[in-house]
């Protein structure tokens, strides 16, 4: 199992620059491609939320304010593709694809946001996507959960600042759903190269399925020596007890399955996929 492409999508430079640092990370560590993506605003959807009481020519003003809006902000997140590819010494373009070293490219394209990104991450062995809680850009969040459920692949929360390491240390935070276990599928190429690895269980977070014991020997099959800790709630919310369990590890990469409960429930009281998705500060890998 090899990991040979990756998809960033960036839609400011402000929340993007982390996760566009760390898919360079990941394209060097795997020899592999990073495909850069940015969505601009059709011009044409800001139309009808112009609403009435608007004339022709003040909607073609607002029309022409968000092709300059949006070419300015695509020639500033190119500007710091080319700036973080050279700082990383990649190489820059789709012709040297393929080869065993790492590449980028970077493209700019007009659609639905959401549509584009599922269709991309489709084609993408993982997608890293802006942590939602960085700035005040909400479209990190549309992007993870576009690649989350609608794409089948999995996608990874970048942090909050760039890491100084990635894969070294990981912990899996397993409670035995079908989607802890696409995630433990997911994290298993790293999870070979890794210096240390750690299964995160709970009594409270555990459903019913395989126990964390079973993951630990299941890894052990693929050659790989991971222990198992058992971590307690945090002031009775699980999420914060599983991070302080992976910051204890020291882990600079965690996998988890998402929203084993409904988006719809933990969005109106909360859950632990929510939890992670606002307080998390390390790289968070996810599957449905």
């Amino acid at each position: 199992m090899s990991v040979r492409k990756f998809l960033v999508p960036l839609s400011s430079s402000g929340s993007g620059e982390v996760a566009l640092h760390t898919g360079l990370m990941l394209a060097k560590m795997w020899n592999a491609h990073l495909q850069v993506l940015h969505i601009k605003v059709d011009s044409r959807d800001v139309a009808p939320l112009a609403g009435e009481g608007l004339s022709g020519a003040m909607i073609e003003e607002m029309m022409s304010a968000t092709e300059r809006e949006s070419g300015s902000r695509a020639m500033g997140l190119h500007d710091l593709f080319m700036a973080a590819t050279e700082e990383h010494q990649i190489m820059v373009g789709d012709a040297v694809m393929g080869r065993n070293e790492p590449s980028a490219s970077f493209a700019s394209v007009t659609g639905r946001e959401d549509e584009i990104i599922s269709f991309q991450a489709r084609l993408a062995d993982l997608t890293i996507v802006p942590h939602p809680q960085h700035g005040e850009d909400v479209a990190s969040a549309d992007a993870l959960h576009a690649v989350l459920f609608e794409s089948g692949r999995p996608v990874m929360m970048a942090p909050f600042a760039k890491p100084a390491t990635l894969g070294k240390r990981i912990a899996i935070a397993w409670n035995g759903t079908h989607e802890s276990a696409s995630a433990l599928a997911s994290i298993m190429p790293f999870v070979r190269q890794a210096e240390a690895v750690r299964v995160l269980v709970c009594d409270e977070y555990q459903r019913r399925g395989p126990v964390g014991a079973q993951v630990v020997e299941y890894i052990a099959h693929h050659g790989v020596t991971a222990d198992m800790v058992s971590f307690r709630p945090v002031d009775k919310v699980v999420a914060a007890g599983l991070l302080a369990a992976a910051a204890d590890f020291g882990a600079d990469l965690m996998s988890m399955g998402a929203y084993s409960t409904s988006r719809l429930r933990q969005l109106i009281l909360g859950g632990n996929t929510t939890h992670v998705l606002e307080n998390a500060t390390l790289p968070v890998l996810m599957n449905r």
